[in-house]
């Protein structure tokens, strides 16, 4: 479902207005949860992390998750934050720039 979110923002919207910021944390969150099942698979399938967590819910596995965590959302709002700051360069760049067709008129 993230994934669809951000499919639509970015392909039916064209990343639009608020729509970038949608698709950043949408993309952040993706990763996220791939990464959790990579944590869940790690505890579960290496030997010496199955012997710090072997029912899962001991402190080594939630610490973990919890670095996972605060790792993802710290990049989320950074993303979000740059992301926001380029998308205005860039609309500044366009609006002081004119457009080609006003440029063919100016040059006859």
């Amino acid at each position: 479902m993230v994934l669809a979110i951000a499919i639509v923002a970015r392909y039916v919207l064209h990343l639009a207005g608020a729509w970038w910021r949608t698709y950043v944390v949408c993309a952040s969150l993706a990763l996220y949860l791939n990464v959790f099942v990579l944590v869940v698979q790690l505890f579960e399938k290496v030997p010496a992390l199955k012997a710090l967590a072997p029912t899962q819910k001991e402190p080594p596995f939630l610490v973990s998750h919890l670095v996972v965590i605060a790792l993802f959302v710290g990049l989320t709002i950074v993303a979000v934050k740059r992301s926001g700051a380029s998308r205005s360069v860039q609309l500044q760049q366009s609006a002081a720039r004119p457009s080609s067709h006003l440029r063919d008129c100016r040059t006859v």
